[in-house]
């Protein structure tokens, strides 16, 4: 039961979780405000029946991850929610990134977690690392929510998410370094920055990864990009933090990805956040290859004038393909942007250099 009046329910929560760790099932059905880590580890065949509310205490000086679980065969569901009561830190984020946003909730170290039939609301960060959610992550006031991706995939493997709503302003998804055999499908994003690739190659000394993800069925709504792939440039400085890592972005399908005003519907950015100089002399060391564009329709934004795609590589991208591409443009016949793709004569497009 909850203790109400405000009252911290993470001290109960914890010791739930550790007397029930194994073959049970936890029913959270009330109201609960946190003010503690949730630290449910070790479990083993648990189901979490959330049909209540759990709700983060917004305060920003203590946090700094909400809830992290990890074991194996866990089950949570129930149609409940996890509100991150980001109000405060989108608010002092206008002005001081000094303090930190926590997550709601991580996965880590586990094995066969099912996710589905939850609501995650206003988010101070990433959302969750997981079928049937919505994720809804904003601000009342004029400070903008920042850093409120959907799904971050950070060193994990067959990963599928799917049958889900997204309302942010940040990647709808991500797949950071080292995520593989990922499968995202039957998603509603709006207001995002695209399912992103990336970013990567942004520490020198670091080998990041990205291979074998499958994207499918997707309506992407005024998004800042659409499919997105974006890595860093090369560094001479061998401890750079901006750029230099190596690794490899390789077999990534998007097929049947429909954009309604997105600014970049189809993006690959092997200059992410480098100078165009920098990037000249020191191209990126991580290679892209095996991509594909298969059925990607709607219409851009306009903000970048008739550009649909672009596709600008440092180094040659290999085994880029495109077919059935149908975006138009609100500023005029659009226009497709290619740079170092060894294989423009596998997309259903003419190319066009980019402006200098």
């Amino acid at each position: 039961m909850p203790l109400g009046g405000g009252r911290d329910d993470g001290p109960t929560i914890n010791s739930v979780f550790t007397e029930c760790a194994s073959e049970a099932i936890i029913v959270l059905d009330g109201y609960y405000s946190v003010n503690t880590l949730l630290l449910t580890e070790s479990l083993n065949h648990v189901d979490i029946l959330l049909s209540g509310t759990v709700q983060y205490t917004p305060d920003i000086a203590y946090w700094t991850t909400f809830w992290f679980l990890s074991g194996n065969d866990i089950h949570l569901y129930g149609g409940g929610t996890i509100d991150g009561n980001g109000q405060d830190s989108a608010t002092a984020g206008a002005s001081t990134l000094s303090f930190a946003r926590p997550i709601p909730l991580t996965i880590g170290n586990s094995t066969n977690v099912v996710i589905e039939n939850i609501t995650q609301w206003q988010s101070p960060n990433w959302e969750s690392t997981v079928a049937h959610i919505s994720i809804n992550s904003f601000s009342y006031s004029s400070a903008p929510a920042k850093n409120t991706d959907g799904w971050d995939i950070y060193r994990s493997s067959q990963v599928t998410i799917t049958d889900s709503k997204i309302n942010n302003g940040d990647d709808c998804v991500s797949l950071k370094p080292n995520a593989t055999e990922v499968i995202v499908t039957n998603l509603w994003c709006n207001g995002s920055h695209g399912i992103s690739v990336g970013s990567l190659g942004q520490y020198a000394g670091e080998t990041d990864i990205v291979a074998n993800v499958f994207v499918k069925n997707v309506t992407m709504r005024y998004a800042e990009n659409g499919a997105r792939i974006k890595v860093f440039g090369g560094s001479p400085d061998a401890s750079s933090t901006a750029g230099g890592g190596t690794g490899y972005v390789k077999n990534v399908t998007f097929e049947d990805f429909y954009v309604y005003v997105v600014d970049d519907p189809i993006v690959i950015d092997q200059c992410y956040e480098t100078d165009a100089s920098t990037c000249a002399e020191y191209p990126s060391q991580l290679s892209i290859s095996d991509i594909h564009y298969i059925n990607v329709t709607g219409s851009s934004s306009g903000a970048e004038g008739t550009v649909v795609v672009d596709l600008e590589c440092s180094q040659e991208c290999e085994d880029i393909t495109a077919s059935g591409i149908n975006i138009t443009s609100p500023m005029g016949s659009p226009t497709y942007v290619c740079e170092n793709v060894a294989s423009e004569d596998e997309l259903n497009f003419n190319c066009t250099a980019p402006s200098s």
